[in-house]
Parts: C-alpha cells; sequence; structure tokens
C-alpha cells in the first residue's frame, strides 16, 4: 500500500472514528427475540418441539443482578471482602433472559410450590443438559460468549 492510500484510509477511519451520531439514543439495532430449542421433551399437539424464546437484558439489569447475588465474606466476627454467587448471578440473569416459558409467572410459581424463578427453571429443566443447554443460550443471547475476534471478524466482512 501506497503512502497515499495509507493517508486516505487513515482520513475515512478518522472522519467515521470521530462521528459519535452512530452511538446516540435510537442508532442502535433493536434486539431481537431468539428462539431456540432447549428440550426434546416439550412438544406442542403435533409433536413438535417447543422453543424457548429469549431476549438480552440491559447492563443495568445485569449490574442489578451482581449486586443481589453478593455476599460478605466474614472470617470470625470480621467481613473481610464479598463474593459473588456466579451460579446464582448466572442462573438469575437466564431467567431475566427468557421470556417464554417465564419461569416467574403466578402460574409457574402456584405448580411448582416455589416463589423462586431459578427454582423453577430447574424443576422444568431438570435434565442437566436442558439445564445447561438454557444457560448456555442465555449467555449467548446476552453476548458473553461473543470474542473480540469473531467480532473483528464480523466487522472486516460487513
Amino acid at each position: 500500500m501506497t503512502n497515499e492510500n495509507k493517508d486516505q484510509n487513515q482520513e475515512v477511519v478518522e472522519e467515521s472514528s470521530m462521528d459519535l451520531s452512530f452511538f446516540m439514543p435510537g442508532k442502535a439495532e433493536q434486539v431481537e427475540v431468539v428462539e431456540a430449542p432447549i428440550s426434546q421433551r416439550f412438544k406442542d399437539a403435533k409433536g413438535k418441539i417447543i422453543p424457548f424464546q429469549f431476549k438480552p437484558i440491559t447492563t443495568d439489569r445485569v449490574d442489578e443482578l451482581e449486586k443481589f447475588h453478593t455476599k460478605p465474606v466474614i472470617k470470625g466476627n470480621k467481613k473481610v471482602g464479598e463474593r459473588v454467587d456466579q451460579a446464582r448471578f448466572m442462573a438469575h440473569i437466564a431467567v431475566e433472559s427468557t421470556i417464554y416459558p417465564n419461569f416467574k409467572d403466578e402460574k409457574m410459581r402456584k405448580a411448582y410450590k416455589s416463589e423462586d424463578p431459578i427454582e423453577i427453571a430447574k424443576k422444568v429443566l431438570n435434565v442437566v443438559g436442558e439445564y445447561t443447554n438454557w444457560m448456555s443460550k442465555a449467555s449467548e443471547v446476552n453476548g458473553f460468549e461473543d470474542s473480540l475476534d469473531d467480532l473483528e471478524e464480523i466487522a472486516k466482512n460487513s
């Protein structure tokens, strides 16, 4: 690449990188509902697997959930730090991301005799692979599975 081409490319990068309008409210693409089969055990009247529906949650909500699942670490009578209960934290993200079935629904709470939507999800998805599939899909929908390398490749090809 010649110096002139490098300078032109740099100018284009600088122009687009300085344009903050791309990041203003309402400019981002809207997130879509993602459907995914989580279990083979839940089928409709025609025998077709019923997909779960997911939608990502906001960063603010994730922060709230992290605070909620952060517990003090006590040694003796003294607080020596804090610890996030990662299993409950990630399960809570999955519950919040799952729009169908709604594990927080009153009918579900009554049917499973529990007020804890995480426990309801564990009872519904009582085969460990199903529960793992559900957690994995919720993580993916929320971008936890995105790697910077993958995003760089997508950016190059768009």
